[in-house]
């Protein structure tokens, strides 16, 4: 839905709350999912109306869309049930356990079953966590509070929860407007005409002489609000320029360095409970607790008289034109989840990486519109993980994409994500794509990272919710620098160099920028920025101009150039929303201009001037903060929009580009003999050769795909990359091979420690990495592959011999069996994608097991039927698909426990 129809939602709520139509106000909230009315909900959770509590709620989230939601739901559903039981009416506990709360005990077993034996208490205050439980009034007014704390923290409330500030009757004001505008296109209006009805335009019937004024009040729409005239461009921008008072000029940064202070880390924490409610803690994501009001710039009312508007001029800056930026929608793409970062090919300007809020990164070639890359999100070796990591893992595995860079000349890209781990990948001269480097970077979240070259050494740097930055050797992963200083998390680095001296501003959640140097001798300077929360900075395309971009807890959003050698704010533009919807995101473009994703559009800036250049609406669709990313030449534009899409943007060269490689991609015959690969950093070369250690940051480990042919003549449009399985080969032409020789083949026997009369089953784990066996007598068998100086890899091999592998609790994965028929069961399993998860059955019920730790974490569908195949959804795990014995098909969803036959 565009902006506008956005907003005519909003008119219309407020006409019908006008007109006092409340039950109909409140299902156009539920249906739209635009606004929600924390009052009415209020009144709903004190009336105890839990069928329209969770009927409205139902418009905005659902149980299983995040925690949040998960937690809301819980505390809703756990109320009602505790009152069925203090009136003492077992019968309806009965139900709402059965129907409302047993989804939950699919994430937590334990908790559903303490639940359930309270129904075995005469009063269930005798529960020590429930002791404190007062009357149901209190209990709803406690549960209310947390229950708003909880939506204000859910992301997806964000923008929901403040109503736009409009003067009263805006729609009312907005059609007496367009009927004043019609009474002046009259041949002969009258002076009072008669308006009685909206149906069709206004014209007056009879000529009455010379042209009336216009009514003062029309008959059913009331009076007509005073008129003015349009306003200078930006008269409304809600900013104006204030120079934060800084300790000391950015200029003399380098002379005068602090002294160093350390600060401790601040833990967080939550879960869903028994007892008394509590917010789930999200110390990696401080952005998804705040709310984002909305909000709406001054109106600006038409005058009687309309006459043509013309605009004030744009200081001294160049005529725009509108080939200059790109605006037209070249291409769509479709990553599948919501796009939290994105960067286009220093190079080869139309291979576009993206990563989203899943943790999944894929490599797109915007004139195919082919992805060419796809991998979600997995820790390499889980071996070399540090205990932090591990525990991270298990306690919540969902994982976002922080930021997606490549380095300065495509040979690398690395990937920041939200829980402690950098991972970077190769692009080598073969265009083909490499693990090469992971590191467990910071405590919590990785909240940004950047390429640096300081003495001529590619390094990645990184910042995290730990309030550290990092400086690591991009080649090996050893870690060069850590800068201590900062009093909160640190949201971003920009990494830069002048006049031989390199440095790194870093912007942290309190507001403060600092600036270091690569000397571990502390901040050289301490700044605030506009906003005083999440900041971002960046230079111009020439390295000349510095700009952050920040939005305040209170949804205020700054763009501003920076005076380096004052330490002050040069100039603040103009033409944010009063109240954004999220975080805004910027970027800037060949030296002239600056553009951000705000207000379900692009607002784009010329560098030179304070006031809007222009908007762009991207013929509709934009999210409500819309990510945004230039090429290198500024192009192509890369915007994301609603559905998990990304629009791709461009000017008249911008279309030429994508024409002119798309044919190429069609006719590789005509590839020009002078158009050659882009020649790559020897980095990669250097990283192919690397020593391989047992520590996680210094691995260069391979990935999982088949390797492709090579010698093909493609041009930089046409690039298709490959992850190739070997990491110290180059990939290889397949070819068949007629097996003819037992010499030719090479046997080994797997060692085992446990007595299993027949394997029933077998797999290869997806990484590569290990065997799984299921017995016939319904256990499971684990053998890995160490790497060694053997075996660098880690990979299968028939010329090591991997080990059987048990954890240190002795806990064996063990399948429920059919006890009156074992010899007719029909052993099956399935692995999940990132090797974490085996859903298993050999005759009863099916079992689902931690791969790391061999806990069954549950168990169902008893037989009959009995499961006889079982298989993962290959982009989700939490979808199954189930083939029994009777001939049936069922899709089980893990998340809400519930099974639906096909």
């Amino acid at each position: 839905m565009s902006s506008l129809s956005r907003e005519l939602v909003f008119l219309i709520l407020q006409f019908l709350d006008e007109e006092k139509f409340k039950e109909t106000v409140h299902k156009l909230e539920q249906e739209s999912g635009f606004y929600f009315n924390v009052r009415h909900f209020e009144d709903e959770v004190h009336n105890g109306n839990w069928d329209e509590v969770e009927r409205y709620l139902s418009g905005f989230t659902k149980v299983d869309d995040n925690r949040y939601s998960m937690k809301i739901f819980f505390e809703i559903r756990k109320q009602k049930y505790l009152e069925a039981l203090d009136k003492h009416d077992r019968s309806k506990a009965v139900d709402i356990l059965i129907k409302d709360l047993k989804v939950f005990s699919t994430f937590n077993e334990e908790l559903f079953r303490e639940i359930t034996q309270l129904l075995t208490l005469e009063n269930f205050r005798e529960n020590e966590q429930l002791s404190k439980y007062g009357d149901t009034k209190s209990a709803r007014a406690i549960m209310l509070v947390e229950l708003k704390k909880l939506i204000e923290a859910n992301p997806l409330f964000r923008d929901k929860l403040q109503f736009p500030s409009l003067k009263n009757s805006r729609l009312r004001t907005l059609i007496n407007q367009s009927l004043n505008w019609q009474h002046q296109l009259c041949k002969n209006p009258r002076s009072n005409p008669d308006i009685k009805t909206l149906f069709v335009d206004h014209s007056c019937g009879q000529p009455n002489g010379a042209r009336a004024p216009s009514p003062a009040n029309s008959p059913l729409l009331g009076p007509l609000p005073k008129v003015g005239g349009f306003p200078p461009l930006g008269a409304h921008g809600p900013f104006q320029p204030a120079p934060a008072a800084v300790p000391t000029p950015l200029a003399g940064w380098m002379s005068n360095p602090p002294s160093t202070v350390t600060h401790p880390v601040v833990p967080g924490g939550g879960v869903i409970g028994l007892g008394g409610p509590s917010i789930p803690g999200d110390a990696s994501d401080p952005v998804s607790k705040r709310t984002r009001p909305l909000g709406i710039v001054d109106e600006v009312n038409l005058p009687v008289n309309v006459l043509p508007v013309t605009f004030p001029g744009h200081g001294h800056a160049p005529a725009f034109t509108s080939d200059d930026l790109p605006k037209a929608v070249g291409r769509i793409l479709n990553p599948g989840s919501s796009p939290m970062s994105m960067d286009f090919h220093p190079v080869q300007q139309t291979l576009l990486l993206v990563g989203t809020n899943v943790g999944d990164i894929s490599l797109w070639d915007v004139v195919s519109r082919e992805r060419l890359l796809s991998k979600n999100f997995k820790v390499w070796d889980l071996s070399c993980c540090t205990t932090t990591l591990q525990a991270a893992l298990v306690k919540d595995p969902g994982v976002s994409v922080n930021r997606i860079m490549w380095s300065p000349d495509g040979s690398l890209f690395g990937v920041a994500y939200s829980l402690h781990v950098v991972q970077l990948f190769s692009f080598n001269v073969n265009n083909e794509v490499r693990q090469h480097l992971e590191i467990d970077a910071h405590v919590g979240g990785v909240n940004d990272l950047a390429f640096a070259q300081p003495n001529k050494q590619l390094c990645v740097i990184t910042c995290g919710d730990d309030k550290t930055i990092k400086v690591w050797d991009a080649v090996t992963g050893v870690k060069r620098h850590t800068f201590e200083g900062h009093e909160a998390p640190v949201y971003s680095v920009c990494p830069h160099s002048k006049e031989n001296i390199q440095f790194i501003f870093s912007t942290a959640l309190d507001g403060k920028i600092k600036a270091w140097l690569y000397d571990n001798m502390g901040s050289r300077v301490d700044y605030d920025a506009p906003g005083r929360w999440c900041t971002t900075m960046a230079y111009s395309a020439d390295g000349t101009r510095l700009f952050s971009c920040g939005t305040s807890k209170d949804g205020e959003s700054f763009i501003v150039e920076w005076n380096e050698s004052e330490g002050a704010v040069k100039r603040t533009y103009q033409g944010f929303r009063k109240r954004s919807f999220g975080v805004i995101q910027f970027d800037t473009t060949r030296n002239r201009y600056l553009a951000a994703g705000d207000d379900f559009s692009i607002k784009v800036w010329d560098m030179d001037n304070v006031n809007l250049l222009t908007t762009l609406d991207a013929d509709g669709g934009l999210t409500a903060s819309p990510r945004v990313r230039f090429n290198k030449d500024g192009s192509l534009l890369a915007v994301s929009i609603n559905e998990n899409g990304i629009k791709i943007l461009a000017n008249s060269d911008g279309m030429r580009l994508l024409r002119t490689f798309e044919n190429f991609s069609y006719d590789v015959s005509r590839t020009p003999e002078t158009l050659v690969k882009p020649k790559v950093n020897p980095i990669t070369a250097t990283a192919a050769t690397a020593p391989i250690s047992a520590g996680l940051a210094d691995r260069g480990a391979p990935a999982v795909v088949t390797s492709g042919m090579n010698g093909d003549a493609r041009i930089l449009g046409d690039v298709k990359p490959r992850i190739t399985e070997e990491s110290n080969e180059k990939s290889k032409l397949w070819k068949l091979t007629e097996i003819s020789e037992p010499s030719l083949c090479r046997s080994l026997r797997l060692p085992e420690n446990q007595r299993a009369n027949k394997i029933s089953r077998l797999i290869y784990t997806n990484s590569g990495s290990a065997i799984l066996a299921l017995a016939s007598n319904a256990v499971h068998l684990l053998w890995k592959w160490q790497r060694n100086d053997r075996n660098s890899t880690g990979k299968a091999t028939a010329s090591v011999a991997p080990q059987q592998w048990q954890p240190s609790s002795g806990i064996v994965m063990t399948n429920d069996v059919n006890k009156n028929n074992p010899e007719e069961a029909v052993p099956c399993f399935a692995l999940s994608k990132n090797d974490s998860y085996v859903m298993s059955a050999s005759g009863g019920k099916i079992s689902l097991f931690n791969m790391m730790t061999f806990k069954t974490m549950t168990t169902f569908m008893p037989p009959p039927p009995a499961a006889t195949f079982l298989a993962f959804h290959p982009q989700d795990n939490n979808i199954l698909a189930i083939g029994m014995d009777d001939s049936t098909v069922q899709i089980y969803n893990v998340r809400v426990d519930e099974v639906c036959p096909l």
